[in-house]
């Protein structure tokens, strides 16, 4: 099996709040994983070639105005595919954290896929949208959707995990509740250590490290969005913990946090484990 960290989609340029670091564009960190027997895993889409060619159209003009998107058609997950050699139908599965607007964009290229969520999250986009935060256009050609509820008698290093249909065992859906009504963290097995998207159940690196210090303008905008204040914070309270105790078998990456996401590519974060 192998696993490719990709950026699906830049947005604004962030300052690090340490000078290890330079500054750089937000990302929409997305994987996509060759398997031996399931063909090809998207984790996340990102924003896709409908929102790069229609972005008022697709994402809206608030979201636009606020994210301030590079809107660059080689960022797609379809065009990052291709030049891996593969084509939009050999991606067989696509799990998503959740349907905000920048996670879900690029699910119409791939009309193919069967396309994992929770049940509460789709529910929560179908009432809601159109809204801010959900954007029917990138559902409209209706999804293979397999959706999951949060009971489960199984665990996953003390979190409830489920078992995606139709995949291996080496992934997992591990529900980090706070952010949106349905939001989960994805978990990958890559030999002997996991890999955890965890999606926005936190936004910067330094919130789940021993100093817990927050980014101001990515604080600001995930304070925002949350649905329940109480559910995020002890869902970070408890990935600190994750980390604590299981960090030598237990990587973890958020969505947005370009510095996480040059620890896997290189480039302007490295050293971004502060």
């Amino acid at each position: 099996m192998k696993i490719h960290h990709l950026n699906c989609g830049s947005v604004r340029t962030i300052e690090p709040t340490y000078a290890a670091l330079r500054p750089a564009p937000a990302v929409n960190h997305c994987l996509l994983i060759e398997t031996p027997a399931d063909g090809l895993v998207l984790v996340e889409t990102g924003l896709g070639l409908g929102d790069v060619r229609d972005p008022a159209g697709t994402l809206g003009t608030e979201w636009v105005e606020m994210a301030g998107p590079a809107l660059d058609e080689e960022e797609t997950a379809l065009r990052q595919v291709a030049r891996l050699g593969y084509a939009p139908s050999d991606v067989r599965h696509i799990l998503l954290t959740h349907l905000d607007v920048d996670h879900s964009g690029g699910l119409p290229d791939f009309p193919d896929a069967q396309v994992h969520v929770l049940a509460s999250e789709l529910d929560a986009a179908r009432s809601e949208a159109p809204s801010f935060r959900y954007r029917p256009a990138h559902w409209s050609h209706e999804p293979q959707w397999v959706t999951y509820g949060t009971e489960s008698d199984e665990q996953w290093f003390g979190f409830t995990a489920l078992r995606p249909k139709g995949l291996g065992p080496e992934f997992r859906l591990v529900p980090l509740g706070g952010h949106t009504a349905g939001h989960t963290g994805i978990a990958v097995q890559d030999g002997d250590r996991w890999l955890l998207h965890c999606g926005d159940a936190y936004y910067y690196h330094r919130e789940v490290g021993p100093l817990k210090e927050t980014h101001p303008l990515l604080d600001f905008v995930q304070t925002t969005s949350q649905v329940h204040r109480e559910l995020r914070l002890g869902t970070r309270a408890r990935l600190r913990e994750l980390l604590r105790d299981h960090g030598g078998r237990v990587e973890i990456f958020s969505a947005h946090d370009p510095w996480e996401l040059a620890r896997y590519t290189g480039g302007a974060g490295e050293g971004a484990a502060g």
